[in-house]
Formats: structure tokens, sequence, C-alpha cells
């Protein structure tokens, strides 16, 4: 099967460094990953710089006591950032998008010829946004996340409605990290099956620890598979709980790419010359003594045996008590026998 686009997410991981943001796009070229995407925001396009109490995370996230202003001030990606950065990706050969968080952002990334777009779970209510993005004509891909059945499907709608028709739905649990026992990739199957009148595609955007679920997800059908890497998790920060980094994206993405390989295709078809070499140790009809002509064919002088080079054994019982037309040395292949 083709093997699923491999997206490493660097999100906050570059710790406000851009020599970190790059170093970090070095690796993921270097550890196999098809492409890179960025996040696009400011904080005040998020959200307000206040202290009130709806404003103070809480719930037993990574984040808690912190505030909304605070959290998205550390973790955004500088704008400037990022027409250097799109650069290096591209000279890297990767492909290289973003998540953008406001009409603004959209802006920005089509100044950089950015191919596809990401919207966020958090996101996918804000159609002023989904409709910025849908107008491009470009490929969308939504993470499913916290997002209602409803608010999937006018998403979906939006994007139809502005001539914007290839779509990914990414299959994701907005869990930090995500445990295993909530990962229910086999709700990426109920998506595709659920939205199959917008022709959509599906994959995983993963927070689970690990290769497990992208591999899974892989073999289950997944186009695209999107973890987020942290170029060394010494470097601490924001995202780095649920991160991999260099060494374990590497490995994922081999594990990914090999689950693809073994998989293979669904009707696979064996070149003759393949199949003739595979077949060599198969059994067929030898004769086993010395057989004159017009002698009978019996078990004590003919059998089933390896190497193929004989008739087939579906023959082998038309074959006794039947004469042989000319004589036969023991150990050569029954072949060509009149039945």
């Amino acid at each position: 099967m083709k093997p699923p686009l491999i997206i490493a997410e660097l999100s906050a991981n570059h710790q406000q460094d851009l020599q970190i943001a790059k170093d970090s796009i070095y690796a993921i070229a270097k550890s196999g990953a098809d492409g890179v995407k960025l996040q696009t925001y400011t904080p005040s396009c998020l959200t307000l710089d206040s202290k009130n109490p709806p404003f103070a995370i809480s719930g037993g996230t990574l984040w808690d006591n912190t505030y909304l202003y605070d959290l998205y001030k550390q973790a955004q990606t500088p704008w400037e950032w990022h027409k250097e950065l799109f650069s290096l990706a591209r000279s890297l050969g990767l492909i290289v998008f973003s998540s953008p968080f406001s009409i603004k952002g959209v802006k920005l990334l089509e100044s950089l010829q950015c191919p596809m777009y990401k919207v966020a779970s958090f996101e996918i209510m804000h159609y002023e946004l989904i409709a910025a993005i849908a107008k491009t004509k470009k490929p969308i891909i939504f993470s499913t996340g916290i997002a209602t059945h409803k608010e999937i499907e006018s998403a979906l709608s939006l994007c139809h409605k502005y001539g914007s028709k290839d779509i990914t739905l990414l299959h994701c649990v907005s869990e930090y990290p995500a445990p295993l026992e909530s990962a229910n990739i086999k709700a990426m199957l109920g998506l595709k099956q659920r939205y199959k009148k917008y022709n959509i595609k599906v994959g995983l955007s993963d927070h689970t620890l690990g290769s497990l679920c992208p591999i899974i997800a892989t073999s289950l059908g997944a186009c695209m598979i999107e973890k987020h890497f942290i170029l060394d998790k010494s470097l601490g920060g924001v995202d780095s709980a649920f991160s991999m980094d260099k060494d374990e994206f590497s490995a994922m993405v081999e594990q990914v790419r090999n689950t693809a390989l073994a998989l293979g295709k669904k009707n696979p078809q064996v070149p003759k010359s393949t199949l003739k070499k595979r077949r060599n140790f198969a059994r067929s009809i030898w004769v086993t003594k010395d057989i004159a002509k017009g002698e009978r064919f019996t078990k004590e002088n003919i059998a089933i045996l390896r190497p193929n080079g004989g008739m087939h054994p579906r023959y082998f019982s038309q074959i006794l008590n039947t004469k042989a037309e000319r004589d036969y040395k023991a150990a050569t292949p029954l072949i060509k026998h009149k039945l």
C-alpha cells in the first residue's frame, strides 16, 4: 500500500529560538519525514490578555495555573521567522505548511505560497477562518479532536461551498499526552464512512506516546500521520511532554513505512519469472524407480515429492495404473505423460 504522509508538528518546540527551529527542521528532514507543520498565530488573535478566572487554564492539563494569553505568547512561532523556515524546509525537500488561526495568518501564508492548510479542532467552529482557507482552493486538513459531528459537517459543507474539495480528516484525541485507552483509532474509519459524501481522506493526529498508534492507523489505511516533534526533550517547553525527539521520530518513520511495505497490495501481481523461482520447492510427480515402457505406474515407482519440475500432483491419481509410453529413469520428473 502507499505509505501515509508523515508530518512533524513543530508547534512550540522551538523555545522562541530561531536556531533551534532551524536545527529542528534539519533533523526532521534527516528523520525521513515527508513534511513539517508550523502554527501561525499571535496571542491576541486567540484570546484576551486577562487574568480573570475564565482565562486561567485548569482541569488537570499540562498547563494548569497558566493563563491562556501567557501560554500562547510562550508557544507562538514569530511571524518574522516564517519566510526563512519555509525556505529552509523547501530546500531540504520537505512539504511545509501551517495551521493559521486568523485571516491575517492566512494572508501571510498565502504570501509564502503555502501549499495546504491545517485547521486545529479548537478552530473548527471558526467559520470565517475556514471560509478564508477554503477560498484558496488548496488542500485542507482538519483535526477532529473536540469537534462535534455537527461542527465537522458544517466545516465540510463550507469547504465544498467555496470549491475546496481536497479534504483530510485526522482523527485526534485532544489529551496531552493521550492515554492508549483513549486512542480509539477505529474512529478514523468511522469518519470516512460518516462523511463519505464529501469524498474525504482520513489519517491520524496522534498525541499518545510511542509509535503504536501510528502503526495501527497505517494498517487501517491512514493517508497521513502527524506527530509532535522536538529536537531534544531536555529543551523542555510547553509541548515537550507529548513530543517525539529526533531518534524516536526517525524510528517511528521507519516503522510506519515498514508497516505500509508489509501490507503490500490487496491483489498483488507476481511476475511469472519470480513465481517460477518461488515454486522451485513445491511438490510434483517424480519417478522413484526405473520404469520400462509398457510398465504400469504405481505408488512404488512414482511419488509426489520436491522439487517442482514434474507433472502437477493433481494428476497423480489419474496416472496410477496407466502404462508408461516410454522408459523412465529413477530420480527424473514425470512429464508429458498422456492420460
